[in-house]
Parts: C-alpha cells; sequence; structure tokens
C-alpha cells in the first residue's frame, strides 16, 4: 500500500470538515472562543508557581467546564430558533382574531373619540363610579356610573366637559356601599383586532384605536359589533 503524499494526506484531513453540519458562523465563533481558550490555559501553565504546580486534574476540569459552557452556547442557539418558529406559527393560528373584538384588561389608550369598555361592580354595592389615572397616577376623573356590571361607553372628558389630552390611561370601577368602597376591579377595553404583528418573538395586536397589546392579555372574543 503506498503511503499518502503531502498533498493527498492534507485532502484527507480536511475532507470530513468540508461536510461538517455545523453552521459556519457558530463554528467560527466556536473555534476563536476555543483558541482564546488555550492562550489563557497556556499563560496559566507559563506563569505556575514551579514548587506548587498546577494538578493536572485541574486542567481536566477546566477544559470539561469549557467544553460544557460550549455546548450550553449552542443549546440557547437553538431554543432560540425554535421558540422564534414557535411565535410564527401562533401568529398562523391567531390570524383568525383579526376583525374580531377583544376584551382585554389593559390601559386604555385615548385617542379622540368614546371607548368602549365594561365595568367590574361587586356584589352588595349601592353605587359606583370609574376612577381614572393618567401615565403619572395622578386622578384625572371620577365618573359616576350604575351600580351593576356591564358595558359602558368612556367619553374621555374631564369635569367641564373638555376632552381629556391623548394618552394612556388606566380606568378602574370602585363598588361603594354606604360612602365606602368595597371592591376595585380594571375596567375592560373592547375593541376590534386590525392587525397581528410578530414582534421579539412575540405575538403582539393592534387594536383599531391603534393600541398594541399582547396576544396572551386577550381574555374573550365576539364578533366586531356592525
Amino acid at each position: 500500500m503506498e503511503p499518502l503524499t503531502g498533498t493527498s494526506a492534507a485532502a484527507a484531513t480536511t475532507a470530513p470538515t468540508a461536510t461538517s453540519a455545523t453552521p459556519k458562523g457558530t463554528a467560527s465563533a466556536l473555534s476563536s472562543d476555543f483558541e482564546t481558550f488555550l492562550k489563557m490555559l497556556t499563560t496559566q501553565m507559563r506563569n505556575q508557581d514551579p514548587l506548587d504546580p498546577i494538578e493536572s486534574a485541574d486542567f481536566a476540569v477546566q477544559l470539561a467546564t469549557f467544553s460544557s459552557v460550549e455546548q450550553q452556547v449552542q443549546t440557547n442557539e437553538l431554543l432560540t430558533g425554535l421558540a422564534a418558529q414557535m411565535a410564527t406559527f401562533g401568529m398562523g393560528q391567531i390570524a383568525g382574531w383579526i376583525g374580531l373584538q377583544a376584551e382585554v384588561a389593559t390601559p386604555v389608550r385615548l385617542a379622540g373619540e368614546p371607548v368602549a369598555l365594561s365595568a367590574t361592580v361587586a356584589r352588595g354595592a349601592d353605587a359606583a363610579e370609574l376612577v381614572v389615572t393618567n401615565a403619572q397616577g395622578v386622578i384625572v376623573q371620577r365618573v359616576p356610573i350604575a351600580p351593576q356590571s356591564g358595558p359602558l361607553l368612556w367619553e374621555g372628558r374631564d369635569s367641564a366637559g373638555l376632552p381629556l389630552p391623548e394618552g394612556t390611561y388606566k380606568v378602574t370601577a370602585h363598588s361603594l356601599a354606604k360612602g365606602e368602597i368595597i371592591a376595585r376591579h380594571e375596567a375592560r377595553l373592547h375593541a376590534r383586532i386590525d392587525e397581528a404583528r410578530l414582534e421579539g418573538g412575540a405575538v403582539r395586536l393592534v387594536l383599531e384605536n391603534g393600541q398594541s397589546v399582547g396576544a396572551e392579555e386577550v381574555l374573550g372574543l365576539r364578533p366586531a359589533a356592525t
């Protein structure tokens, strides 16, 4: 049997690399990290105390640790890719929600138009009111409502009847009995879903008022009012 020449030996050595399934970018990064690790290990060996050298077992532990970290990096990259694929699949299913009216428990975006809400009033309440706070947590409006749960239309106007500035507001229904607050429930927004988007690996829904909410925030769906 003839010995391999220098050219054929090099070809035999490099052939498996050409068929490697590891992505080029990932392999390059891991190779660079491994070279850095070897340089650090070599420096450590050169500067060790001759009278108290590092045990060979310690080097083995360091190599095993690096290998573990390397595998964890590859696993994280794989999980990130799978998460993106699952989010895309989820958006395909949620596309059927477009055109439906969603019920969402979330701060309300006021954009100059009345907002459809539903309020929850506790049993035993003899009075109720909507308490509206702005993004800074300041109460800007108190509106008396019927002491019963159900839908309502929030006009978004102050006590003088002037429109509140456009922005995001938290609307809470306070249930009262004999003048005392017995319960607080965040009002729920009702709005048509106009669009579904994939943002940062999560599905976001754009409502008719321009507000964006997470798909997981939707509490209910029904046909949009005509």
